[in-house]
């Protein structure tokens, strides 16, 4: 829980403290010893001057009553929690794997060969979980804890720079999550009956690329363009070659397709690089409302989203599927009423809003391109 200093305190104080504690716990993948260390990351929410004189409070605490929903689900205004499973399951941020789940449905529809029976279901529940609870689970927690210094500018109550959780949790966490996943990986090879672990090769392929988009030296993310082309290729392509590989085949016009999609997961990544300004611009990192201005993130993110959707409903009016065409293009129009509602007018504060009233089309529109591509 983050202490409050003294008001006094000056700005190059705190920063000298906070780099100094942040440099100490810097040991992730090094030698076991660091997992025999049971420290916890005291960020220290000081109120302080900048160098122009203006006064800034760094304790961006939510109010007390804040959601437990909000706290489950990994989203902003959670309410503080000292349940430890609660604050592991905050960490996986759950509300981030149902795009996960829903890639690999459509992988499944898109395959033509899935049946309701209970072989393929469980198959199915199997690759969500590994996609969603796993994987996405392991990307979170690896992301949150290679943010730990842009969380104390700009979240500094999430469970890592608060102290609410250790070093030593939060490793066996990152563990644990991505051997379980590679592992649903190799079982999924071995129902699907496959020659080569192709789904073990996408697990593996998936959480390299997570690695290398939040750590050093690499960092992906560093680079806005790079970073969320990264972001948007696992959410939507992995999860569907996934499931299409689990009951059928990969083939190059489903390849090219889902990495069109993943264009416009390009711009869902991007609308969550709008909460975090202030720790980007301060650490260095060039997400793209940093380089360009938040009025010219806002447009390239719902551009990125809407014309990637209408580039594919094209590609199935001139492929001869005019009905699932016409339908993708139905499901746009809520999706730009609700930017235009919430997202166009403050992609700050409206950010979880926009997301909870468009992504749901978006969806939708996926499972409509997925079976299109099955028939």
């Amino acid at each position: 829980m983050a202490s409050l200093l003294s008001s006094g305190s000056s700005i190059s104080s705190s920063n000298r403290n906070l780099n100094r504690h942040f440099r100490s716990q810097s040991r992730f993948f090094s030698a076991p010893t660091s997992l025999q260390r049971h420290q916890r990351f005291v960020v220290r929410a000081t109120e302080t001057k900048t160098n122009e004189g203006n006064s800034q409070s760094l304790d961006k605490t939510p109010a007390s009553g804040g959601s437990s929903f909000n706290q489950l689900l990994g989203i902003k205004g959670a309410k503080r929690e000292t349940d430890k499973w609660k604050i592991r399951l905050q960490l996986t941020k759950p509300v981030t794997w149902p795009p996960l789940v829903c890639g690999v449905v459509c992988g499944a529809a898109a395959s033509g060969n899935f049946h309701w029976n209970i072989e393929d279901v469980t198959k199915s529940i199997l690759c969500m979980m590994m996609s969603g609870p796993c994987l996405t689970g392991y990307t979170q927690t690896l992301n949150d804890w290679y943010d730990r210094e842009i969380d104390a500018i700009n979240e500094p109550y999430r469970p890592i720079p608060s102290g609410a959780i250790t070093e030593n949790e939060v490793i066996t966490q990152v563990w644990v999550l991505l051997l379980g996943g590679l592992g649903l990986g190799g079982l999924l090879d071995v129902l699907a009956g496959h020659k080569e672990p192709i789904i073990f090769y996408l697990a593996l392929g998936g959480s390299l690329l997570s690695y290398i988009y939040s750590a050093p030296p690499l960092k992906l993310k560093q680079n806005g363009w790079i970073g969320n082309f990264a972001m948007g290729a696992s959410y939507i392509g992995l999860p569907w070659w996934a499931g299409q590989a689990l009951f059928g085949t990969l083939t190059p016009d489903i390849i090219v397709l889902t990495m069109l999609y993943s264009i416009a997961g390009l711009g869902i990544a991007i609308v969550n690089d709008f909460k975090s300004i202030e720790g980007d611009r301060a650490l260095g990192l060039k997400s793209l409302p940093v380089a360009y201005g938040v009025e010219t993130a806002k447009w390239i993110c719902v551009g990125a989203i809407d014309m990637t959707q209408i580039s594919v409903a094209g590609y199935l009016l001139g492929a001869g599927k005019p009905l699932y065409g016409l339908a993708l293009l139905g499901l746009i129009v809520p999706q730009v009423f609700f930017q235009f509602q919430f997202f166009l007018k403050d992609p700050v504060k409206y950010d979880v809003r926009y997301q909870a009233s468009a992504q749901p089309f978006l969806v939708l529109g996926l499972l409509v391109t997925a079976l299109a591509t099955s028939h």
